[in-house]
């Protein structure tokens, strides 16, 4: 399909509103599964950031970095182990993990950003003590829980004009140096902390389906309240429901909405920010 000059100025007369209401407010967008791994993906996901970045809107970014990981275990000789959907981590594995995620994951993402025209600066949760955790279960192994977050680093960058991209390694608050923690948590918490007007949690699905062989049966809007029945009738399930877990926790804590957005769409961020369609599910009280 085509668009005319006049339909592309409608499309941007229409981002318009949007920009002036989140304009100065914080967004965080939790960034992980196949628009990391898509370079066409990546490269629409970085321009989405670095645009909203420049028009006022403060956006930090949270990443996780599975496959990269599990890549560099590899090489090492070292197979991936996954309980209850969490990596299992002992001492080694936390090594790879940090040496990935704190280094070459984020700051190949500072640097996609700079070179797009952002001014990014990269942290990880041992940053003072920016994300702060204890043991979730021994069964897991270095696998932590939030505890506490210290939105001092990240606010420090925002007021200096710089986009925060954060990887989730946490400090540990009980004898463990530190922990790998969930990207999905690690954001909402984060939102939470930085009094956030919307967290969006790119994935690999739709959103919420009514039926999950159907993308025409996606949920656009739910309230918090609604979610154990959507539990109970199985329309939440797998994977997708702690995702959900930690979308309602954000919400109920003071993030005015979170979306589960399709990271397969390109550009499905500014779609979903700056547009009147919005692409994803959005959770609210």
């Amino acid at each position: 399909m085509s668009y005319s000059i006049t339909d592309r100025a409608q499309v941007l007369a229409e981002a318009l509103p949007y920009i002036q209401k989140y304009s100065g407010k914080t967004v965080v967008v939790k960034y992980g599964g196949n628009a990391m791994i898509s370079e066409q993906l990546r490269q629409a996901v970085i321009s989405d950031i670095v645009l909203l970045s420049l028009v006022g809107i403060h956006v930090v970014v949270v990443h996780g970095g599975g496959p990269e990981i599990s890549e560099m275990l590899g090489k090492i000789g070292k197979q991936s182990v996954f309980l209850d959907g969490l990596r299992c981590t002992d001492g080694e594995t936390m090594d790879i993990v940090q040496q990935v995620l704190c280094g070459k994951v984020n700051k190949d993402l500072v640097g996609l950003i700079n070179h797009k025209g952002g001014r990014a600066v990269g942290l990880c949760g041992l940053d003072d003590g920016l994300l702060q955790a204890s043991q979730l279960d021994e069964k897991y192994g270095l696998v932590g829980q939030v505890d506490q977050v210290n939105p001092q680093p990240v606010l420090d960058c925002i007021s200096n004009g710089y986009l925060p991209v954060v990887a989730t390694v946490a400090q540990g608050n009980d004898g463990n140096a530190a922990y790998n923690v969930n990207a999905d948590t690690a954001a909402a918490k984060l939102a939470v902390a930085l009094k956030a007007v919307k967290l969006l949690l790119l994935t690999d699905v739709r959103g919420l389906l009514t039926d999950p062989h159907d993308e025409n049966t996606l949920i656009p809007a739910v309230r918090a309240s609604e979610i154990p029945g959507l539990v109970k009738d199985g329309v939440i399930q797998g994977g997708m429901i702690p995702k959900i877990d930690c979308a309602v926790e954000a919400v109920r804590s003071g993030v005015h909405s979170a979306v589960i957005l399709d990271g397969r769409i390109p550009h499905s961020i500014l779609i979903e920010l700056l547009s009147d369609a919005g692409i994803g599910t959005m959770l609210t009280l």
